[in-house]
Parts: C-alpha cells; sequence; structure tokens
C-alpha cells in the first residue's frame, strides 16, 4: 500500500484540525455515530466538518472556563462525545476525556479522577445531564453540548503547539490512576508516527471503533486521528458491541479501507459469538487493518479469529500486533503488514531474563518495532541498556511521549526522567513498567514488573500461568484468569482465580476435580505448586476500566477473604 512518508495534518494543534477540514472539506461526513440503543440496524447520525466546527465553537463559548482550567466530558458515547472534548480544547481549557455515572461499576473511580484533575467545568449532553448534576452535587457547572446555551466569552486565545491539550487517565491496573500531561505536539507527534508504522493511507481510509473514547486507543484511533487527518470516523457504542459484535464487523465492511483497533478479547468475542449465518454476510475483504493492542496478544486467539472469517475475506496480514501505553499518548511499536509473527521460547530461560527460540514453551506475538521514537530494553534496577535476547523493562524517548502526571512530580520523575546509565542515547526516557525482549527486530512483551511473579528465585509470567490454567476446562471463560502472589512461609506463593462460565452449576466434587486438574498443568508447565485455586462465576475477576485483568485488585480481595474457601488442596 503506498503512503505519504510523512501525512499531511490538518494543523499543528487538535484546533487547527478542526478549523482546516470544515474550511477545506466543509461538506465531507466528519463523524458518523452508529446508533443501536434506538434502532437495531444501527441508526447512522453524521455531522460534517462543518458542522462538527460549528457545534464545538458553540459549546465553547458557553463554557465558564479560563486557560488551563480543566473541564470533564462525562458525555456517553457518541457525537456529542467528540463535540464537548473539543469544546473544551476550544475554549482554552484542557481536556479531561472520562465518561457518563451511569457506566455501571465505575463510579468510584470517576469520583477519584475528578478529585485529582479538580474541573471548572463538565461537558455532557441533554440526556445524560441530570446524572451528571446529581454525581458532580451542584458544585461544577454543567454545558450540555446539544443545548449550550449562550455564550458567554469569546473566541478564546489561539492554541499553540506545546499547550496542554488534555489528561489521559490511565486504568489503574497496577496503581490509582493518574492524569498523563498530553500537549497538542505529542498527540499529533504519535498520529504521524501511527501512520508511518502502520502504513495507513489517509487519501483511502475510514477508522471505525468502537472502543470507548474515554480510553487512550479509542480516543486516538476514534477521535484523534480522524481529526488530525480529515478523516471519517464511524463509531459505536461499546455495549452495542457486546451485544452483538457483528456489527463492529459489519460496519468495517461497510467502508473500503477501514481501520480499527481492539484488544485481544475482542478478537476472541468475535470467533467464539459471531454464527455462520451472520459470518457470511460479512464482508471483511475490504478492511486495511485491524491493531491488537491494549493487553497481551494470544496467538491461539488470532488463529481462530483468522480461521472464522477467512471466508468473509479476512487475512491474517489484516492483523497488525501494536504495543502502546497512555504515557507514550498511545502508539510505540507495530509489526508490518504481514502474518504475525509468533516465537516459542524456552520457558526455563525466559525465568532467567533471556529468550532463546525453542520448540516447545511460550508463544509470544511480536508487536513490531518504533516508528519516530525510541525504544531500548533496560535493566530496571541498573539502567544498563540490554542486548537483544535479553528480558528488560521496556523504555520509550519520543516527541509523543507525555509531560508527566498531572500534580505528581515525584512520581512524573520516576516515570517520565529516567536516564539509561552511560548517557546513551540521551533522555529522558518514560520507564513503561512493562518487560520485553527484541527478537529477530521486533518488540515482544512478557509482562508487568509489578504482576511479575517470583518464586525461588525463579521469574513466572502471570499471563503465562493463566493461560495454563484456562486450558484445563472449555467453560473456563478466556482472559478472565488472575494469577498472582502473596507471601508464603518461606518464599511467594502462587494463587490461581478463574471465572467458569457454569459456576452455579458445578457439583463440589467437580469443582474440586476441576481444580486439580490446574494444579497439575501448572505444576507440570511452569513447576508451580499453586497455593489456592478459585473457581468462580463471571464477572468475579476485577478488571480495569480498559478491561485488562486486575491483578492487585483480584489479590485484594482473595486477602480480604471475597472469595470465601479456597479449594482443598
Amino acid at each position: 500500500m503506498s503512503h505519504p512518508t510523512f501525512p499531511a495534518l490538518g494543523g499543528d494543534t487538535l484546533t487547527a484540525c478542526l478549523r482546516h477540514w470544515a474550511a477545506a472539506t466543509p461538506d465531507a461526513p466528519a463523524v458518523t455515530f452508529a446508533d443501536f440503543a434506538t434502532d437495531r440496524a444501527g441508526r447512522r447520525r453524521t455531522l460534517s466538518w462543518q458542522q462538527l466546527a460549528e457545534r464545538v465553537d458553540a459549546a465553547a463559548a458557553a463554557l465558564p472556563v479560563s486557560p488551563g482550567d480543566r473541564v470533564a466530558v462525562l458525555s456517553p458515547q457518541g457525537p456529542d462525545y467528540i463535540v464537548g472534548f473539543l469544546a473544551a480544547i476550544a475554549a482554552g481549557a484542557i481536556a479531561v476525556p472520562l465518561f457518563d455515572p451511569g457506566l455501571p461499576g465505575h463510579a468510584g473511580r470517576l469520583a477519584a479522577v475528578l478529585a485529582d484533575c479538580a474541573p471548572a467545568a463538565a461537558v455532557t449532553n441533554t440526556a445524560a445531564q441530570p446524572a451528571v448534576e446529581q454525581f458532580l452535587g451542584g458544585d461544577v457547572p454543567v454545558v450540555a453540548v446539544d443545548r449550550p446555551g449562550p455564550a458567554r466569552s469569546w473566541p478564546a486565545r489561539q492554541a499553540t503547539p506545546d499547550d496542554v491539550a488534555y489528561l489521559q487517565y490511565t486504568s489503574g491496573s497496577t496503581r490509582s490512576p493518574a492524569g498523563v500531561v498530553l500537549t497538542h505536539a505529542n498527540v499529533l507527534a504519535n498520529v504521524t508516527q501511527a501512520v508511518q508504522g502502520l502504513g495507513l493511507d489517509p487519501a483511502a481510509a475510514t477508522t471505525v471503533s468502537w472502543l470507548p473514547l474515554f480510553h487512550d486507543m479509542g480516543l486516538v484511533l476514534g477521535l484523534i486521528t480522524p481529526l488530525a487527518l480529515g478523516l471519517r470516523s464511524v463509531l459505536m457504542d461499546p455495549l452495542a458491541f457486546i451485544e452483538r459484535p457483528v456489527r463492529w464487523l459489519e460496519l468495517l465492511g461497510d467502508h473500503a479501507g477501514s481501520w480499527s483497533a481492539a484488544p485481544n478479547f475482542a478478537f476472541h468475542y468475535c470467533a467464539s459469538r459471531i454464527r455462520e449465518p451472520d459470518r457470511a454476510r460479512l464482508r471483511l475483504g475490504r478492511v486495511a487493518a485491524i491493531v491488537n493492542g491494549a493487553e497481551p496478544i494470544n496467538p491461539d486467539v488470532l488463529d481462530r479469529f483468522h480461521t472464522a472469517f477467512a471466508a468473509a475475506g479476512y487475512r491474517p496480514e489484516m492483523t497488525r500486533p501494536a504495543y502502546g501505553l497512555a504515557e507514550a499518548t498511545v502508539f510505540v511499536t507495530t509489526g508490518p503488514a504481514a502474518v504475525p509473527r509468533v516465537t516459542t521460547f524456552d520457558r526455563d530461560a525466559l525465568a532467567t531474563g533471556t529468550a532463546q527460540p525453542a520448540t516447545s514453551g511460550v508463544r509470544l506475538v511480536a508487536c513490531g518495532a518504533p516508528a519516530g521514537q525510541l525504544v531500548a530494553l533496560a535493566d530496571p534496577e541498573t539502567a544498563v541498556a540490554l542486548p537483544d535476547g535479553s528480558v528488560g523493562e521496556i523504555w520509550v524517548h519520543g516527541p509523543n511521549v507525555g509531560d508527566g502526571y498531572w500534580q505528581k512530580p515525584l512520581e512524573s520523575t520516576e516515570t517520565f526522567g529516567a536516564r539509561l546509565a552511560g548517557g546513551r542515547p540521551g533522555g529522558p526516557w518514560l520507564r513503561t513498567g512493562d518487560l520485553g525482549v527484541r527478537h529477530g527486530g521486533e518488540l515482544y512483551i512478557a509482562g508487568r514488573i509489578k504482576d511479575l511473579i517470583i518464586v525461588d528465585g525463579r521469574n513466572h509470567y502471570p499471563q503465562d500461568v493463566e493461560a495454563t490454567a484456562a486450558s484445563a476446562d472449555a467453560a473456563i471463560r478466556p482472559g478472565s484468569v488472575a494469577a498472582f502472589a502473596v507471601e508464603g512461609a518461606d518464599t511467594e506463593a502462587v494463587v490461581v482465580v478463574a471465572e467458569h462460565r457454569g459456576h452455579a452449576d458445578l457439583t463440589e466434587p467437580a469443582e474440586r476435580a476441576l481444580a486439580a486438574a490446574i494444579r497439575r498443568l501448572v505444576s507440570d508447565a511452569h513447576g508451580l505448586a499453586l497455593r489456592d485455586v478459585l473457581l468462580v462465576p463471571a464477572g468475579r475477576v476485577p478488571r480495569t476500566s480498559s478491561g485488562k485483568i486486575a491483578r492487585g485488585a483480584c489479590r485484594d480481595r482473595y486477602l480480604a477473604g471475597d472469595y470465601g474457601k479456597a479449594l482443598a488442596r
């Protein structure tokens, strides 16, 4: 696929991009929302670039904010979310992409983030406004972007590339949420890097996404990349995907040259939930690519997805494994337009910090190489850069790396201010907290440092243990197993908590037999004697707001006795 070396961005700030496309292509579609909540067929609602700019200006003018104030975006998924996010920035404020208080199970996180960023105002729509005002307790003015009210002060001063555009709050998988400070320059640099790395052709692309817009990958895919490049963005609500995952693939097939992204679980969900009659109607040969990122990539899931949708025209090279994180805006590495590379590494060698290809062991998916930024593998204790083939902490340096965490100077210095021993190459470097290895020129992700299980001096990667446990029974929900360490008498002990689809119908003997099978498999594969195995109903293994397994929270629940008695050893 041909593509420009440097994509033609609409401007050097997000607001400049909006103004450019509204003037250059006023009637072209900017955003289309497929509304499955009011119409099972997904009624399409579209805003042109000119309509989007006019709505943004009206909402921005109604915001009672000063430069640098934070504005919380508390809208449901849809065009109103995009209008509110851009209105906050156009008003000279700092947008904080969040979610409406009706999102189940996340009220505590929302309250914590609002306390951290102290917004001067909030944006939502009229449907969600009463719930938003009730949640905020009347202390923060709320503007409904579909009925913004009279202008207060307008226009705001013109933004510069170094101005803060928004705060991207992390999902909190290993700590409380923190707001990554991202400038216009950071974000637009990452768009350029992603276009180069992925080979996206801005002249023939449409982005399609069900990912929540408050999540880093959802925001950059569904809002920022189309805004920067003048592409059409087609959105749907995450719940509409969960209800019928075929809707996502249908939208992809509706648009030639469509691009999308999703976590690994979505590939498994589609392969397992979409039946043959629905598959037969899909036109996936029109898809340009789907990025697989945001959580560990399971090679078996990729195989299953590719097989399931081959007849619909989907080819393995359309899947683009990637690695990224909010602290680097989102995108760090991706693979070439080729069948995803899967390498089997010796498990014992990997446990000692070396990646050695083997005929059996741990299968990892290559996540490609960086574009427009540097990636180093460093010893997390000594900051020494490690050679290829050594497992180390992934460090990132580039113009896409954020300015730190909002009002957290110590954490910011620790995470964003790292220096490699010997000063090679110059920094500062972002410490990701993720373990990886470079092999054959590509990056493989091994896991989170804080999740690493260390028993008798050997490293065990929890997702590897979790995959082994999940293989014990087809009714154990893939991607819904947590393995973590707790203090033992002399060394760390390991616990596995696994969701089981038929838990309510499991007899006690069957449950004990399955727990024993899990113990045997983990012992044989990893040399680990599990302290406890707990089988729980669906939904009991906690996740972060972006869907990742929250192993620390699961450990806390276990220690608090929330899972009841462990199964007999």
